[in-house]
């Protein structure tokens, strides 16, 4: 962060902690629930968060005193769904089981609250870059909540990360004991994804007694 001044380092970094749009900011918390069943759904949905609030941030800045204001949000839900557009193309091109897995949820990001709000409460009243540093804090802060749940979830849930077995064979039902991991699949059910996201969010309130409210 040395290359940049502590203001434009705090939009960097206070997303990541205390002002973090899942547990401090209750935004995007859908995606929380819905995609954190595996490890890899997470960061691939984490990076195409980035990379649509990023530049999707930098254009509405660029665009912010020529749109006229009764209709800026449909402007800026042009903006996003061709960000979108793109990312699901790049997925079906080169990565299309996944692609199918997350389909839904890609198109989703449409109206994920997160780049919405930052849109509306950031980008349209500042410059480019600080519209883009904002963009990459708080996609990173979204990612980093995502890609946490659902390393939980997958590890405690399948016994696996990113599909790769670690905590061994299930054990045999058939009587004869094995030792390794047994898959009930009770991680894996949505409910688990908020109990996560509460543990975290009681672990950053615990580190940080401002975060707690009256």
């Amino acid at each position: 962060m040395g290359l940049l001044s502590k203001k434009d380092a705090a939009l960097i970094k206070d997303p990541l902690a205390d002002n973090n749009p899942i547990t401090i900011q209750v935004l995007g918390i859908c995606s929380a629930l819905a995609i954190t069943a595996e490890l890899e759904a997470a960061i691939v949905m984490s990076v195409s968060v980035l990379f649509v609030l990023g530049i999707g941030n930098v254009v509405i800045s660029l665009m912010r005193n020529i749109i006229p204001s009764k209709i800026r949000i449909i402007v800026q839900l042009i903006v996003v769904a061709a960000l979108v557009i793109i990312v699901d193309q790049v997925l079906k091109a080169f990565a299309y089981e996944l692609s199918k897995t997350l389909s839904v949820f890609v198109g989703l990001i449409i109206t994920n609250c997160i780049i919405m709000g930052r849109f509306e409460a950031f980008a349209l009243g500042n410059g480019p870059w600080r519209s883009f540093l904002d963009g990459i804090g708080n996609s990173l802060g979204y990612g980093v909540i995502l890609i946490i749940v659902a390393f939980f979830r997958e590890l405690l849930g399948a016994g696996t990360l990113l599909g790769i077995k670690v905590l061994g064979d299930p054990i045999e039902k058939t009587g004869v004991y094995k030792y390794g991991y047994e898959n009930n699949g009770f991680m894996l059910l949505a409910p688990m994804a908020l109990i996560v996201v509460g543990i975290i969010i009681w672990v950053q309130r615990t580190r940080n007694k401002a975060l707690i409210e009256d």
